[in-house]
């Protein structure tokens, strides 16, 4: 029995409020806007929902990808044969902790959400995260960052769901957070569920003054207006990958509707008609064209998934 029909039955059975759409179009939930349809997409609406569903997944060969807003995925054009689980529909509830320096958020809440509702609580150290277009579970997972900030300065402790060994709640130091990296880098099974965040106290208005300066920057030398992945490539060690695209000349480099940004080297582009193939392809170029006249192979920051 294939594992869709295995699913939908166990589903209606033991999950039957649980929303669960068939090939739904992954362009409709990445933010570079390409993606063939997920043969299911599921939408739970509890963390206790989401454990019960990854756990039947994996029982049956569904392959769970786990999403929030689907900003740093490169999803295939002929689509995916597997489950894909959204968290940011509904596994986005988002507090204060035990203590009133603490947040915790669920793995679907978006950074920019986070970052005003610690500024209405008069707390600072997520205002780099305002701008950051993604959600809780995917910043943890890659310690996401900008401006000089990173998850891992405001980390207090993260629940995760590792497929052997069941929930676990980690702190700062065990997530063993590093540049786009943590423990959750080498385990791709493991799932967020939510994370507790240490703040300190602040001015409201500076606070606010400063999300709306990073973000004033942020569009200046960003091509925001267009849909990307963000950052495409890494920052190898010793440089940084739009500067060595730019000096390459690739600026504007354009396969189909995938193109190197004017504005900003870093950033591959959908110009309005990009495929995943379009994107993969300017990737492959742009690796082969910096390794050949710089010497240095850029690794993508964007998980290219299959």
């Amino acid at each position: 029995m294939a594992w869709e029909t295995q699913l939908d039955k166990w589903v209606a059975e033991y999950l039957p409020d649980l929303k669960v759409a068939q090939d739904e179009p992954m362009s409709r939930h990445t933010s570079f806007r390409v993606g063939g349809p997920a043969k299911r997409m599921a939408f739970p609406t509890s963390g206790e929902q989401a454990v019960l569903l990854l756990d039947y997944a994996r029982e049956c060969g569904a392959r769970p990808l786990v999403i929030g807003n689907g900003t740093n995925l490169l999803a295939p054009d002929t689509g995916l044969d597997r489950l894909v689980i959204d968290t940011s529909a509904s596994l986005n509830r988002l507090g204060e902790g035990d203590e009133p320096e603490v947040l915790t958020a669920e793995a679907g809440v978006s950074l920019a959400r986070l970052a005003d509702f610690a500024c209405k609580q008069g707390l600072t150290g997520l205002e780099f995260a305002h701008g950051i277009p993604g959600t809780v579970g995917g910043a943890v997972c890659m310690n996401a960052g900008a401006y000089d900030g990173e998850m891992k300065q405001v980390i207090e402790s993260v629940t995760v769901l590792f497929p052997e060994e069941g929930v676990r709640t980690l702190s700062c130091g065990e997530m063993d957070f590093s540049y786009r990296h943590s423990l959750l880098s080498d385990h791709p099974d493991a799932v967020v569920l939510r994370a507790s965040f240490r703040l300190a106290p602040g001015d409201r208005e500076a606070i606010h003054g400063r999300m709306k300066e990073l973000m004033a920057r942020r569009k200046a030398s960003q091509p925001l207006e267009y849909p990307s992945a963000g950052s495409t490539f890494k920052r190898p060690a010793g440089y940084f990958a739009g500067t060595l695209i730019d000096q390459c000349g690739l600026k504007g480099l354009t396969v189909g509707g995938a193109q190197v940004s004017e504005k900003h080297a870093g950033f591959i582009i959908n110009i309005g008609t990009a495929t995943a193939a379009d994107v993969l392809a300017v990737i492959r170029q742009v690796q082969d064209r910096v390794f050949a006249e710089k010497g240095v192979r850029l690794e993508p920051e964007v998980r290219i998934i299959d």
